[in-house]
């Protein structure tokens, strides 16, 4: 046979080794038991791929190389003078790089091989030698510098974390929510099963007269948008004139377990709209929705509209999918199996808990938030310093079942919220195309959550006038970029084209945060000045409760 012969089958035989390995790695049932799909090799790639494994692996033998410095994970300097160390941490990332163009190599469709690869990412982030005591060169000269103490203070830390269930990411006795996060002064004025309405104190002497709402994601808690005094986009709100109103989700319990989307936009966003409405008196107050609050605030207007109400005057969506076509990483672990075996589980009654939720985004990332804690926490004996972007990203929350089951179908899977008439919510056809109000888009280019263009797709199904806006970072320190830190940039273009590519490619970059453009862009859908209120709420309606940031917020999981 000749040599194009012997590699064709050489990937064929890999491939199928590779495909009987996958098999046996499904469960008997449920979402993972579709059959996996036979699979073959590039033979060029294969060729190439085999090569350059051979080549960097006889000059590894032959000269010792140093692990990549740009790895910081064997960056230290303990890794390169133990040279059993060095060795291991060079052969893993030749590894690495080679099973991961052998995922690249698989002739199949391309969301096969990014799941391909994702599995091969998540097991390499799991056997680097890093995570290993015995291999951990930097772990070998602590406990050797301690004395063993660090190996006793890892246990202590690997015991605690048990106990709580979760890795340590940050000092959690450092945070207390209302104490030194959260603390914008403000109370609650309205509450029923889904949620707290929290009213800001004004910190100006007059108001703009249409109030704003804020609905936050109800996968997380509200206080992202309150962490401390000099990074709160609420107190900047509120700092520049806006009456300024937050959706607390309630943590849902197991009195909640049968709690609908339909109720999410009834019981939630539209009820929040209307109690500001009455508190402010104002036919038409301004709305920002964030990440999965963005969707709910879409879906909720698309509803008012379909009843032939406008009570939104202009809205803001921030990292915000209506349009599920392009979702990134997040897309990989969607399929109608994996629907099903959903619906079956919780789709009637029950609750999908926050820490599955948390680990799920977590192993989006597993070497910066999982696998670094583990190594710092377990091996090196090491409480991470206090951090408070960590502790809120660790206070998890859980979601009704039925609520879950009826978001993956409706959006991740069949994209139902942009095909008008085809979702149907609170007895009405949703059709985006109505919700003919100004909005301001904002999409974080390194976001891993919803992608950039997945932000940008909204322009194409809402009519009204539009503007989107581009921020530096990702899902969470993009958007939570004050003006006072001076930090990363934001691009602008005034042209929107049908991609996010093409308006990149047209855009201009201006320094610093994004928030002033967004305050330039809302002063002129808040209306009038009119007197500061003096009082949280209205009348004997709508008193207040107590302060915030509220008891809602404060549920654990």
């Amino acid at each position: 046979m000749n040599s194009d012969g012997n590699r064709a089958s050489h990937a064929q035989d890999l491939g199928q080794q590779w495909t009987q390995l996958l098999q046996s790695m499904q469960p008997a049932g449920g979402a993972g038991a579709a059959a996996v799909p036979s699979m073959r090799f590039s033979g060029d790639k294969m060729q190439a791929l085999q090569q350059a494994y051979m080549r960097e692996a006889a000059e590894l033998w032959n000269h010792g190389l140093q692990p990549a410095k740009a790895d910081k994970r064997f960056a230290g300097e303990a890794w390169a003078r133990n040279p059993v160390a060095a060795f291991s941490a060079a052969v893993y990332l030749l590894n690495a790089r080679t099973l991961l163009g052998l995922a690249d190599a698989v002739e199949a469709d391309e969301k096969v091989r990014a799941r391909l690869r994702f599995a091969v990412e998540q097991f390499m982030a799991a056997s680097a030698p890093s995570n290993f005591l015995a291999l951990n060169a930097e772990a070998q000269q602590k406990a050797v510098e301690t004395k063993g103490e660090s190996i006793a203070r890892g246990l202590q830390n690997l015991l605690a974390d048990l106990q709580q269930g979760h890795v340590s990411m940050t000092d959690e006795s450092a945070f207390e929510v209302g104490r030194n996060v959260g603390t914008s002064e403000g109370a609650v004025v309205f509450e029923n099963e889904l949620f707290q309405l929290i009213e800001y104190k004004p910190l100006t002497k007059q108001v703009h007269e249409r109030p704003f709402l804020v609905v936050p994601p109800c996968i997380n808690k509200f206080y992202i948008l309150d962490l401390q005094p000099d990074n709160s986009l609420i107190r900047y709100l509120v700092e520049q004139g806006h009456r300024t109103f937050v959706v607390s989700w309630r943590n849902p319990d197991t009195s909640m377990e049968e709690k609908t989307w339909d109720d999410y936009i009834g019981d939630g966003a539209l009820k929040a709209i209307s109690v500001v409405q009455e508190i402010g008196g104002a036919k038409q107050i301004n709305a920002l929705g964030f990440c999965v609050g963005g969707t709910i605030l879409g879906t909720a207007l698309a509803v008012a509209a379909a009843r032939g109400q406008k009570p939104v005057a202009s809205a803001t969506l921030l990292t915000t999918f209506l349009d599920f076509s392009d979702t990134g990483v997040l897309d990989l672990f969607i399929d109608d199996a994996f629907v099903q075996y959903r619906e079956s589980q919780i789709g009637k009654r029950g609750m999908l808990k926050g820490k599955e939720l948390a680990s799920t985004f977590s192993f989006l990332r597993p070497n910066d938030l999982v696998w670094n804690y583990v190594v710092g926490n377990y091996l090196k004996g090491e409480t991470p310093p206090p951090f408070d972007l960590l502790y809120w990203n660790s206070d998890s929350t859980n979601l009704p079942g039925p609520m879950y089951a009826w978001y993956l179908r409706n959006t991740y899977l069949e994209n139902n919220l942009v095909k008008p008439g085809k979702a149907t919510v609170l007895g009405q056809k949703i059709d985006l195309t109505k919700v003919d109000i100004p909005v301001y888009i904002y999409g974080s280019r390194e976001d891993h959550i919803v992608p950039v263009a997945g932000a940008y797709a909204s322009i194409r199904h809402l009519p009204g006038k539009k503007r989107f806006v581009m921020g530096a970072s990702g899902h969470i320190a993009g958007v939570i970029n004050p003006p006072g830190k001076n930090k990363r940039s934001y691009w602008t273009n005034d042209k929107l084209p049908p991609t996010q590519e093409e308006w990149q490619a047209g855009s201009k970059e201006h320094p610093g945060s994004w928030w002033p453009d967004w305050a330039t862009w809302l002063k002129g859908h808040a209306g009038k000045q009119v007197a500061a209120p003096k009082s949280y709420g209205k009348g004997t309606k709508y008193k207040a409760i107590e302060p915030a940031p509220g008891r809602y917020v404060k549920a654990k999981a």
